[in-house]
Formats: C-alpha cells, structure tokens, sequence
C-alpha cells in the first residue's frame, strides 16, 4: 500500500495502529501516543497522524487497551441458567426453505406459537435474576464501566471463561459454584449473591432471610391467626434452607408445630406440586396456608389451586418471597418478602468497581445484608 492511498482490503478488515503508521510515515509508538500521549510528541506529527486516522476509518480500541494493561475496565455478572424451563437452543429447526425472501424473519431463525405458550408460564425465567441484573446493569452505565452478562448451564468452566475477560465478576448461586471458583483466578475480584458467608476471598450481596421469614409468620399467626403453615421449596441452596429453617423456628416460637416435610415445589424438573397438593386435596387435607420459598414457587402455587377448584386466599392462602413484579400481576394479587433487588445489583457492581467506600475495620471483605420488608397483598387474606 502507497501512502496516502487506500487500503485494497479496507472493506474487509478493520485498519490497525501498524496501517496508520504506515500512512503518516511514523512509527507506531508515536501513533499511541498521539491518541494517548499527546505531550510526547510535536503538534505536527500528531496532526499527521489523526489525519492518517481519519482517512482509513481507524479508531482506537479500548479493548486492545486493556489488553496491554492486563484491564478491560469490563463488569462482569454470570447466571447459570437465564431460562430455566426452555429447550436447547442448539436444537432448534432449521430456518424453513420456503422463506419468501432473505427479509422473512423464518428465514434467520424459526417461531412457532407454541414458544409464546413456554413464555408464559412463570417457572420460564428466573425473574429474581432479572431484577438483579438491572441494577447491576444501571449501576454500571452510571459509573461508565462496559457490562458483560453472561450464563451458561450448570458447568463451572462457562464461569471461569468469563472471569478471563472481566475485571471483577458477579456470580449468582449453582450448585456447581464451589467447583467454578478454583477454576477462577485468584486476581479476580469476586461478588457471589446469595450466598452463605465463608472464609474465602469473595464478597458477598445477600438478603436477610431470617428476618424476613421471621415477619411474614409473625404476620400470618399473629394477625390472621393462621395455625396450618406449610413449606413449599426444596432445601436448596442458601436462600431456600435458611428460609426453611427460620419458617420452622418461627412456628414453633408462636407454639405451632411444622408439618413434617415441606411441599416440593421445584423450579427444575417435573413439576412435583400439582400432583402432591393434589393428593392433599383429596384427602381434605390441605393446609390452611402454603408459604412458598421464592414468589416463582407461589405463582406455580396459585396455578396450580386454581386448577383444583381451590380459592384463595378462601380456602387456603399464599405468600412468596423476593416481591418480583408479577406478583403484583397475578390472580389474586401476591403477598411477598420483598428483596431489594436492583439494590443488591448495584451494590455488586460499587464492589467490583471500588466505589463501595472503605470496608469496617477488621474486615477484607464486603459481606452486604439487605433487609426485606412483607408486601401485604390479597393472597394471604389482607
């Protein structure tokens, strides 16, 4: 290539810092540091060289920065899985062959209407994460930092190939968590939501579970007088076992009895609790209240009554636990123990950024508790 002429192969490849080199007749270092440096050379030279830039459509890449200096100055936040309920994406149909033209949407990736039926079942997506991620996401922007959102299914390597292009990542709870850290490396800063405090390097964003567990049964016994309280959840994870522990020992302050085992109401897998409540059913031996790990278990609760004939909150009530906007959506009306989600993802981001402020003395780590409040809606009798 001649300077001051075009590249042959513009079009088809990005200019480099080497192409404008070659154009302004420089070297490569006084291109950096005419976008970077601009005292480190004469106002001459770094005129030449933007017009080199200009000319060949060259902009500086952040990324190729970051690279450099070992930083991205990028976010991250890693789910395990964003749609628990949907098939394989790599399992879908080809795009169909009599496509009308290149611009029919069947043509790049096929719909049916049956996709709309999965969308509206409410154990598709894990909304608690998308509220999450919002603040995570606002915090972000408002601070300037790039955000990368990425998932995987259970497997620890997804997480450890994100961690490789971040600078601090936010990770919410699996199974397969513990295996992902030691695959992370140590330089990362780490935030893990929902996740039971421990001695390891990693920050901590969690909600109060306790507390709030503590106060919608003080509500249920104490101002409805409720003295049938089932659990509906799996012991799963640290949200659900700390809620079902607190649920136990909160009964049993106000002189009730737990039932024995609580109602499987598992997000993932076959769908255990309309043919569990509906042997309770049958046996009229439903309890007067389900209290529901998560508001998706207590949505699957109400579809799952309404298809028995069941009214609520007449016959039996139904509470949940996060406050996720389809609560508020829902038929009847759900009471909940709301987290503050968008808060929880923005104090991810102020951690891995360092605009936290100072951690308390004594302390090398954040470990952020938020305290819920009881969202009283129609569901429990309010």
């Amino acid at each position: 290539m001649t300077k001051g002429q075009p590249m042959s192969d513009a079009a088809s490849r990005r200019p480099t810092v080497y192409d404008v080199a070659q154009e302004a007749g420089v070297s490569i270092a006084s291109v950096s540091f005419a976008f970077r440096r601009p005292e480190r050379i004469s106002e001459a030279t770094r005129e030449r060289v933007l017009a080199a830039a200009r000319r060949l459509g060259y902009a500086p890449s952040a990324a190729a920065r970051g690279l450099a200096n070992g930083r991205t100055g990028t976010l991250g936040l890693h789910a395990f899985d964003l749609m628990l309920e949907r098939a394989d994406p790599r399992d879908v149909t080809p795009p169909r062959s009599d496509a009308r033209s290149p611009l029919d949407a069947a043509s790049i990736i096929p719909w049916s209407q049956s996709d709309d039926e999965t969308l509206a079942d409410p154990r598709a997506f894990p909304l608690y994460v998308d509220e999450v991620q919002r603040g995570f996401a606002l915090e972000c922007w408002m601070l300037g930092r790039p955000v990368m959102l990425s998932s995987g299914s259970d497997s620890d390597v997804s997480v450890a190939d994100t961690a490789g292009r971040v600078d601090g990542l936010a990770i919410f709870p699996s199974p397969v968590l513990p295996a992902a850290l030691l695959r992370m490396p140590a330089t990362i800063p780490t935030v893990l939501f929902s996740v039971a405090p421990g001695d390891d390097p990693h920050h901590r964003v969690r909600v109060d579970n306790a507390g709030g567990m503590s106060a919608l049964i003080d509500h249920l016994v104490g101002d409805h007088q409720y003295d049938d309280v089932a659990f509906v959840g799996r012991q799963e994870g640290f949200d659900n076992s700390e809620r079902f522990r607190e649920y136990r020992a909160s009964l049993m302050r106000w002189g009730l009895r737990p039932r024995d085992e609580p109602i499987d109401g598992t997000v993932r897998g076959p769908h255990r609790m309309l043919e569990q409540l509906g042997a309770l059913h049958v046996r009229g031996a439903l309890p007067r209240v389900l209290v529901c790990a998560s508001d998706q278990h207590a949505l699957m609760a109400l579809d799952a009554l309404a298809g028995l004939g069941v009214r609520v909150p007449d016959e039996v009530a139904v509470t949940g636990f996060d406050g996720i906007l389809a609560g508020r959506l829902s038929t009847p009306t759900l009471t909940s123990v709301r987290q503050p989600m968008e808060a929880m993802g923005r104090a991810a981001a102020r951690i891995l950024a360092g605009t936290a402020g100072a951690l308390p003395d004594g302390h090398a780590r954040f470990d952020a508790v938020f305290a819920p409040r009881v969202v009283l809606r129609r569901s429990c009798g309010c």
